[in-house]
């Protein structure tokens, strides 16, 4: 059966954020990478790189499975999967967050 328009448009538009939020966190890795070295202590600012980086991959590896896992149940008419990996992005954003938070009250 095919599903309504509006819910695969809105399936696809979801695909493109999870992409465009790939995107940003990479970006962000890439910028805390190129900070001097003068900028945080260096160990620190890499790690926060390699996981905001690390987040980026995960999020543009998961959006296509997601993607057609939402559609095949769209179609199916079942209940719609859960985001199975929503507290990875939540927890793992927001522990950068704190830490370069922390960074900036400590160096600043």
């Amino acid at each position: 059966m095919e599903p309504d328009p509006r819910f695969t448009l809105a399936n696809e538009r979801t695909f493109l954020t999870w992409l465009s939020t790939a995107l940003a966190l990479s970006a962000g890795g890439v910028a805390m990478a190129a900070l001097p070295s003068d900028v945080f202590v260096p160990w620190i600012r890499t790690a926060l790189a390699v996981v905001l980086v690390t987040l980026s991959a995960l999020a543009a590896g998961m959006a296509y499975p997601r993607w057609r896992n939402i559609q095949r149940a769209l179609r199916q008419q079942a209940p719609l999967p859960p985001p199975a990996l929503a507290a990875v992005f939540g927890y793992g954003v927001a522990a950068v967050a704190v830490a370069a938070l922390v960074l900036i009250v400590v160096s600043g």
